[in-house]
């Protein structure tokens, strides 16, 4: 199955945010729900299973100057098997201008049994613009070993690289659950955080959850394991406050 969604905001010149394109196709729809303080809220909201092996998905994202959107998914994404030797695929392309905003904040994307899946995050910032993005991996359903899923983010900043990040889990990605990876953690994520008016902070590790400002713009990045999805939302949650 392909599918290709679109999302472009503007601001409305009233310190507010208005949806100029709003387009989804099954199983990648989109919904605008009420949002606050003049950022444009939607839900990605699945319209079939999956992703299964073979889908193609895609979603481009285009904040205007001065607009600000919130993106949420309304359940977890559950990467399942499908045609032998296919892989399922879902591209996120994201333009953010100056003076804007995008917080990217969807549910997890779980790798069950016998999946092959690709996630991969492209996202261009112009200076001045302000980024929340999350990302979050559990490794297989409940009592079950995961499927083979690789999470690939790369972000510009004023044109330049600021972040090039990829993880791969499962039966085709050797070590990733020995000590220099996940440490037999089955769930784990991120948050990158870029913001011109917050504070630098210093590159921290407590426990299973690290801060790394990063050299290439006022960004942070923080990583993250846990036993859970519970416990890793509540990690990243308290890094996005």
């Amino acid at each position: 199955m392909r599918a290709l969604a679109r999302l472009v905001a503007r601001a409305d010149g009233r310190g507010g945010t208005v949806l100029t394109e709003l387009h989804g196709e099954t199983p990648l729809l989109l919904r605008q729900t009420p949002g606050d303080g003049g950022v444009a809220t939607v839900h990605v909201v699945g319209g079939a299973a999956g992703p299964l092996a073979g889908d193609d998905l895609r979603l481009e994202i285009d904040v205007g100057p001065g607009a600000a959107v919130r993106v949420h998914s309304v359940a977890a994404s559950v990467a399942l098997p499908g045609r032998p030797g296919a892989v399922s695929r879902m591209a996120v392309r994201a333009v953010v201008h100056d003076g804007a905003a995008l917080h990217w904040l969807p549910e997890q994307l779980v790798a069950a049994a016998g999946c092959a899946h690709l996630a991969e995050s492209r996202i261009e910032l112009a200076a001045g613009a302000r980024l929340s993005w999350r990302d979050e991996l559990i490794c297989g359903r409940y009592g079950e070993a995961p499927g083979s899923a690789v999470v690939h983010t790369q972000v510009d900043y004023d044109g330049l690289p600021l972040l090039r990040q990829s993880l791969a889990v499962g039966p085709q990605a050797p070590g990733w659950a020995g000590p220099a990876v996940l440490g037999g953690a089955p769930a784990t994520g991120s948050l990158l955080v870029v913001d011109p008016s917050r504070p630098a902070q210093p590159a921290t590790a407590e426990g299973t959850v690290a801060r790394l400002p990063l050299a290439g713009g006022p960004a942070t990045l923080w990583t993250a394991t846990a036993p859970d999805a519970h416990t890793l939302r509540a990690h990243l949650t308290v890094c996005e406050e």
